[in-house]
């Protein structure tokens, strides 16, 4: 689905509802009464559904709540942590995206910390259902995003399985959603065969590697916390082949 472009922005996620179960725009009000959440801009001058989020000096907006005519459902082939016949079909959503203030700089991690703070609070809006990632196309439950999240705003590592995706091909675990943050995506060959639990648990330490060490220009080995050493090998533009040593 193509999602037009407002300001030069897209929206980084979407909050997902049941036909005619949106949560109204006023709805926000109590959110942002909670300690430490998010404050309000300008709301008497919104639109009807939709709000302008401020946190730490940075703006975001949301847009698509009630009274307001829903938006579409960004694409989603990746899933996590939903029931098995969960269906975007037929939703609803509302899209949350940086301010324009911020239009460029959706990638940086400082922009992407404060807007997972806040979507940790927008999940909690009623009648939510699920939450759309759309760098990596992905979809999820609110309390996986919540924990996820969560886990690597209090210090822990980055949630390779709420803000990217991994998923298991016929010989390896390919990333999407790494390239909106580095530029480059990764394929990890398996170790033997198809791949097994060991080898997802080298991909979630090398997406957190990657994220914190940025794009791979040159071939080069990396050291990865618990599980030991990879091999990196850029090929193209935008991916990256590695191999467990």
């Amino acid at each position: 689905m193509v999602i037009e472009r407002v300001a030069g922005r897209e929206p980084l996620a979407a909050l997902l509802f049941d036909r005619d179960g949106r949560a109204a725009a006023e709805a926000l009000a109590d959110l942002a009464a909670g300690a430490d959440s998010f404050t309000l801009l300008n709301a008497a001058k919104a639109a009807p559904g939709t709000a302008e989020l401020l946190r730490d000096g940075l703006t975001f907006d949301l847009s698509g709540l009630a009274p307001a005519a829903a938006l579409p459902v960004p694409e989603a082939v990746h899933r996590v942590a939903l029931p098995a016949d969960f269906t975007p079909a037929g939703m609803e959503a509302a899209w949350f995206m940086v301010g324009p203030h911020l239009a460029g700089a959706e990638s940086l991690l400082p922009v992407l910390r404060v807007a997972a703070t806040i979507l940790r609070f927008l999940v909690a809006l009623g009648g939510v259902k699920a939450i759309v990632w759309r760098p990596a196309r992905l979809v999820m439950s609110p309390a996986w995003f919540v924990e996820a999240v969560g886990a690597w705003l209090a210090g822990g590592p980055f949630p390779a399985l709420a803000l990217t995706a991994l998923a298991r091909t016929d010989t390896g675990i390919t990333s999407e959603g790494l390239a909106f943050l580095i530029g480059q995506e990764f394929l990890l060959h398996a170790r033997t065969g198809t791949p097994n639990r060991e080898d997802s648990r080298v991909a979630l330490r090398l997406t957190d590697w990657l994220v914190a060490n940025g794009r791979v220009e040159r071939a080069q080995e990396a050291v990865l916390a618990g599980v030991g050493a990879v091999w990196l090998e850029p090929e193209g533009k935008n991916r990256l082949n590695v191999v467990t040593r």
